[in-house]
């Protein structure tokens, strides 16, 4: 392809031409300015989608004095605009929880975006008023995360969010109420990979917990039971088949439920 031709590279034969050429319609040169203009993709975790303009810091070593101190308040008074009204104010609060929450959690890139959306959704049914932003912030990273199928127990969610375990409860509850989330059941088995990461152990031991909880569900023995302790018991008993040194304290920890609720467990499988 040579401009808006389409040549053969043997023979110099034009096959096709296309009368309009669909490339930029400038040049850059090594010791000449940079004129390309894409800028960054549009994305939902900015409350602007991030179309607005920034006033940047590059002459900042060019210029002195007056002029420097003019740039700076027209900087702070360009920040001042981007945020016109009291719902922007939410909407970048709200999003800034969600950033940190999602690093400290560990979830995918696209967990940010999809929570973003969701927090926004929130806002536009009017949801918010009379509640808490970092409630909302924190149960939208829940909701997201368990419906990509890598789920944070709320007190995981609780202990690195700025929300309360009633915060959180309350906007889950009005999200799920007014908003019918894709939330269903957790399954055990989601959990599996991560304690059993958290333990140390085998891919075998993970196998065989796996198989442990199918039999749990087809004998429909765990009904009302809490999935993190169902997964860390069945892979307690996996370990011991497999003589891996784990006790039911280290599994009870890595799933933050009680030894008790690991016994439990335990004596339904050894009774099935």
């Amino acid at each position: 392809m040579d401009g808006t031709e389409l040549c053969c590279e043997e023979c110099g034969l034009v096959v096709a031409e296309d009368a309009i050429d669909h490339g930029p319609e400038w040049r850059s040169f090594e010791d000449g300015p940079d004129r390309r203009r894409t800028g960054a993709p549009l994305t939902r975790s900015r409350h602007d989608r991030g179309l607005s303009t920034e006033i940047g810091y590059e002459a900042r070593g060019r210029i002195t004095g007056r002029k420097r101190r003019q740039l700076a308040r027209l900087r702070r008074e360009h920040d001042r605009a981007r945020i016109a009204t009291k719902a922007d104010s939410n909407r970048v609060c709200g999003f800034s929880q969600i950033k940190g929450l999602v690093d400290r959690l560990s979830l995918p890139l696209d967990a940010r975006e999809q929570a973003c959306r969701l927090f926004e959704s929130a806002q536009n049914d009017g949801l918010l008023p009379g509640r808490s932003i970092e409630g909302f912030a924190a149960a939208c990273v829940y909701t997201v995360a368990r419906t990509l199928e890598v789920p944070r127990t709320i007190d995981e969610v609780v202990a690195n969010a700025s929300a309360t375990d009633a915060e959180l409860k309350a906007a889950y509850d009005a999200m799920n109420r007014e908003l019918g989330l894709p939330t269903g059941p957790i399954e055990p088995t989601t959990y599996v990979p991560r304690f059993a990461s958290e333990l140390d152990l085998s891919t075998d031991v993970e196998r065989l917990a796996r198989s442990f909880i199918e039999r749990l569900v087809t004998n429909n023995a765990i009904g009302g039971r809490n999935p993190c302790g169902v997964a860390a018991a069945c892979l307690y008993v996996a370990a011991k088949r497999q003589g891996c040194p784990v006790t039911q304290a280290e599994a009870g920890s890595v799933a933050d439920v009680a030894p008790v609720t690991i016994r439990k467990t335990v004596q339904t499988l050894s009774e099935l």
